[in-house]
Parts: structure tokens; C-alpha cells; sequence
């Protein structure tokens, strides 16, 4: 159907029958772009890098891509392309000359990374946390845990495993890591870690393989912090000069619907809106709202703390208490918009004075938003991609709704 458009734009087509020239047959095109994927890393000198992880992964791999441009040509994942096809895509345009790859390998059932790593084959590979995410697909967080460690089996020899050592599933991973061959850097504030944090107070103070080093992190909330961490033992793990790389994180902006703080006027008003939209878990949710907090406290004029939150999905039988759950992580915030079904379980915990609207679905909650909008509010935005919750970060920053993988 799109084989002359392409064309036409100057691009060979990958077809499973026959078309004009320019084009590439072959009998199955996802099989054919695995083998693209395949090909690029069997040339390539560039030292891999991979993420994964229940929460952080995008944002890990977009301060990695910071980090290392400073070391040389970087190419990394484009936007959230981590599944079968997205991550595939990515190493097919891997340039011959890039001297650092960075690929985000994503997944919802075990099996997955698993195969995925088997086509990056990374040097490092790095899981930024363990949390019950998709566990409607999953017995227990543990099997999670067991998912999410497939991502050694594709480290090359000589590998390197970076984990938080504050993860309850830290040792599983350790063990897994260790039984791969692999060396282990543990990041954390516990003085036995390999890359330790001092402090965060304005900057943040590492040590890290026993140096020293201070940097400034523009984006907010300990989660970021931790996950500097993690890309800091990356930059190590690879032998490149570390307090280079930390310097350029101080240029690191989080992307948007991953908790970007824009501050924009409305009919006049100055408002401050946290984009954490693109996604929602229980662990996800909690850090959003601890976000929330320290961007209050470092604000002038300081306004009220609104949340509009829609549903947390794929969480399976405990769905209902999950977000019930919630209530007690909200106790500093004035007012509590909800949309979804689950989030009516939300709703009817939360006390009286937090409650504002709760509607059926994203789109009618702006109207509700905007009469209640105060000078100074400050608005986090929150939920699973399915909730829609992104269409009202994309109204209210006037910008057009971001298309992303699936």
C-alpha cells in the first residue's frame, strides 16, 4: 500500500512479494528487519549500551544519549521504540561511524527481552528497577524480575550488569548477572556500593569507583537522581571520563510526557504543569507525586497542588487496590481530578476537601480543570498511555499529540 510513497521519498522498500524497484523481497518483513537489525550490530565498533527496566527506562536512555555524546558519536532508541519492531528499527539505523549505541529494550511478557537482547548484544547493560508493572501478564514480581534480567543473556563477553542496589530484587538480579559471567556495579547510598550518593541537596555529590564527583541535575525527584547514577556507572563500566559526562547531564531535559515542568500561562494565570503522561504504574505514580512536592517547595509564588490521574493498566487483580492504594501518597495535595473506571476506586478514598471531578474518560476532565485553575497551581499529569491522560497535556501546552510506538 505505501511501497510508492517511500520510494518516492528516496527510501528502498522491504516487501514480502514482489514491487518495482527499488524495493527488497523477502519472505517475512519483520524477520528481514531482525536480520537488518542483526547485520548492524555484526559491523558496528560502537561500545552497546542497554536498558530496561519497570519505570525509567526512556528517561535513563535519554541522559545516556547526553552522556556519551560528549564521548563520542552516539546513535540511540528514537523516542520509545523498545519493542520486536521499535528496537529492530533502531539498530538498523545504527551508523557505521557511531562510536556509542544506546537501545531501550521494553517488554510485557517473559520472552521478550530475551530476544531482543539477542540482537543488541550489549556491553553494559543496565535495569533501573524492579516494580510491579504488567503484572496482569505475571504470577509474581518476582517472575518480573526474572523477565527483566533476560537482558543478560545477550551481553557480550566481558560484560558488565548495572543495577540499584536499593531494589528489593537486587541480589535476584546480582545472582543472575553473576551467573552469566558478568561483572556487577551496584549503585546506591549504602557505602558498600561501587558508585555511592553523597548528597543532592543542590548538586549531586557521587562517588563513583572511589572519585569523587559533583554534578547538576536539572531534572527534579530522587528517581532521576538515582538513575544519573545508573548512566554515570555506564560511562565507568565503559572506561570513558566520567566528570565529563556528568557535566553534560547538567543540558539533560526530560522528555516530554515523562515528567517535563513547563511553566505556561492560562487566560493570564502562571501555571506550572508536570507532563508525567505518556505512563503510569503504582511506583511511577508515587515518584510523580514526591516530583510534585519538591517542585512546590522550590517554587516563589507558591499555588496549590492539583493531580488529574487516570487508570494504571495491565495491573491485573489487584488493580482495584492499587489505585485505591494511592490516597495515602496524596495527603499534601489540595485537589485530585480522576478519570477512568479504576480511578473511581481512587476517588471514593480520597477525603472530602481532595476530591474534585471524576469523569468517565481524559477528555472531559479539562473543562473541569480549567474552571478550577487557580494563579501558581501546580498541575501533575499522570497515567497509562491507554488512559488518554496525554491529550490534556497536549491541550494545555497548545502542542499536537505526540504519535508513539506501540
Amino acid at each position: 500500500d505505501y511501497v510508492r510513497d517511500v520510494q518516492a521519498k528516496g527510501a528502498a522498500a522491504m516487501v514480502h512479494k514482489a514491487q518495482p524497484a527499488p524495493s527488497l523481497q523477502v519472505a517475512d518483513t519483520l524477520k528481514g528487519l531482525e536480520k537488518l537489525a542483526h547485520a548492524a550490530r555484526a559491523r558496528t565498533k560502537a561500545k552497546i549500551v542497554g536498558v530496561t527496566g519497570s519505570v525509567g527506562k526512556t528517561g535513563t536512555k535519554e541522559m545516556l544519549r547526553v552522556a556519551l555524546a560528549t564521548q563520542g558519536k552516539t546513535h540511540a532508541t528514537s523516542g520509545n521504540y523498545n519493542n520486536h519492531i521499535g528496537l529492530p528499527l533502531s539498530m538498523a539505523n545504527l551508523p557505521l561511524d557511531a562510536q556509542y549505541g544506546v537501545f531501550e529494550m521494553g517488554m510485557n511478557h517473559a520472552g521478550e527481552i530475551s530476544h531482543l537482547t539477542a540482537m543488541a548484544r550489549p556491553h553494559v547493560a543496565i535495569i533501573t528497577t524492579v516494580e510491579a508493572v504488567h503484572s496482569e501478564f505475571f504470577s509474581s514480581v518476582d517472575a518480573i524480575a526474572d523477565a527483566k534480567a533476560e537482558i543478560f543473556e545477550g551481553v557480550a563477553e566481558g560484560g558488565v550488569a548495572v543495577l540499584n542496589h536499593h531494589n528489593k530484587y537486587f541480589s535476584r538480579l546480582e545472582k543472575a548477572a553473576k551467573a552469566r559471567g558478568l561483572s556487577v556495579i551496584s549503585v546506591g547510598r549504602d557505602s558498600a556500593c561501587d558508585v555511592k550518593l553523597i548528597s543532592a541537596e543542590h548538586n549531586v555529590v557521587a562517588d563513583i569507583a572511589g572519585k569523587r564527583i559533583e554534578y547538576h541535575l536539572p531534572a527534579l525527584g530522587a528517581h532521576m537522581v538515582a538513575n544519573s547514577l545508573l548512566v554515570l556507572a555506564a560511562v565507568h563500566a565503559l572506561g570513558l571520563d566520567v566528570k565529563k559526562s556528568a557535566d553534560a547531564l547538567s543540558h539533560f531535559e526530560e522528555p516530554a510526557g515523562r515528567g517535563a515542568v513547563k511553566h505556561v500561562s492560562l487566560h493570564g494565570m502562571p501555571i506550572t504543569i508536570i507532563d508525567d503522561s505518556y505512563n503510569a504504574s503504582p511506583a511511577s505514580m508515587r515518584a510523580a507525586f514526591v516530583k510534585t512536592e519538591e517542585v512546590w517547595k522550590r517554587a516563589v509564588n507558591k499555588g496549590r497542588k492539583i493531580a488529574v490521574l487516570g487508570d494504571m493498566l495491565e495491573l491485573g487483580a489487584d488493580a482495584t487496590a492499587l489505585h485505591a492504594g494511592l490516597a495515602e501518597a496524596l495527603t499534601s495535595f489540595d485537589l485530585i481530578f480522576t478519570a477512568g473506571n479504576l480511578m473511581k476506586n481512587l476517588h471514593d478514598a480520597l477525603p472530602v476537601k481532595q476530591k474534585a471531578a471524576h469523569v468517565a474518560t481524559a477528555n472531559a476532565v479539562l473543562p473541569e480543570l480549567q474552571k478550577a485553575l487557580k494563579p501558581n497551581d501546580i498541575v501533575l499529569l499522570k497515567g497509562s498511555h491507554g488512559s488518554y491522560i496525554h491529550t490534556i497535556a497536549s491541550q494545555l501546552l497548545g502542542t499536537e499529540e505526540k504519535k508513539h510506538a506501540v
